[in-house]
């Protein structure tokens, strides 16, 4: 069976770091499906609206988050970023639990300021990265918490704690896409999508 992946997009998300990871995915031969939040967490079962991205451009999802995206139906849950897109996912309760459930079972995958959502969620201590615009926000958000958690922080491009996979920003969203394919499908998996990209000859990933 193809692994499969879930990933969230609401008004404000980051085009790039969506429709890299979405393709790349896609590429692997992974069952990927994406998830609309929209600002006021109550779940619907009509067909959603386009989301406006970060930059204006509008993209269809597939379907609107129901009770019916937790990790018994995918192995992977996907935050993407984009400053209003990433704190509307990361701060509501449905999304904060997805994560939670994702992490304890299969694999989380967050980007860009989606790094929020460890934080908002309650992820235990662990190294993790993000687009620099929202460190000290995780700085701050670490700092006020009433539990003594907080993280690791690294300006790698891509950070793989155990079930945990975060980056930077648009710029890695290549590297982000194919990690995650490397630990749904594996290394050689990864270099078969790799190769027909074209990447330039030095590129470091």
């Amino acid at each position: 069976m193809h692994p499969s992946a879930l990933i969230l997009i609401a008004d404000g998300t980051e085009e790039m770091e969506f429709t890299i990871t979405y393709d790349t995915l896609v590429r692997a031969g992974v069952a990927t499906t994406s998830a609309f939040v929209p600002e006021q967490d109550t779940p619907s079962s009509e067909s959603p609206p386009f989301a406006k991205g970060s930059r204006g451009i509008n993209i269809m999802p597939d379907q609107y988050l129901n009770h019916d995206c937790g990790p018994d139906r995918y192995d992977l849950l996907v935050v993407p970023g984009g400053a209003k897109g990433a704190d509307t996912m990361s701060k509501q309760p449905s999304v904060q639990q997805l994560v939670r459930d994702y992490y304890d079972k299969k694999m989380v995958g967050m980007i860009c300021a989606g790094s929020l959502a460890a934080l908002r969620s309650g992820l235990p201590r662990q190294p993790l990265t993000s687009h620099p615009s929202v460190r000290k926000d995780l700085e701050k958000g670490m700092s006020c918490r009433r539990v003594s958690n907080d993280f690791d922080y690294s300006e790698e491009p891509v950070v793989v704690s155990g079930n945990l996979v975060t980056s930077r920003g648009p710029g890695t969203a290549f590297p982000f896409a194919l990690t995650l394919v490397e630990q749904l499908c594996g290394a050689d998996k990864r270099a078969q999508v790799q190769k027909p990209m074209v990447f330039p000859p030095g590129t470091p990933f």
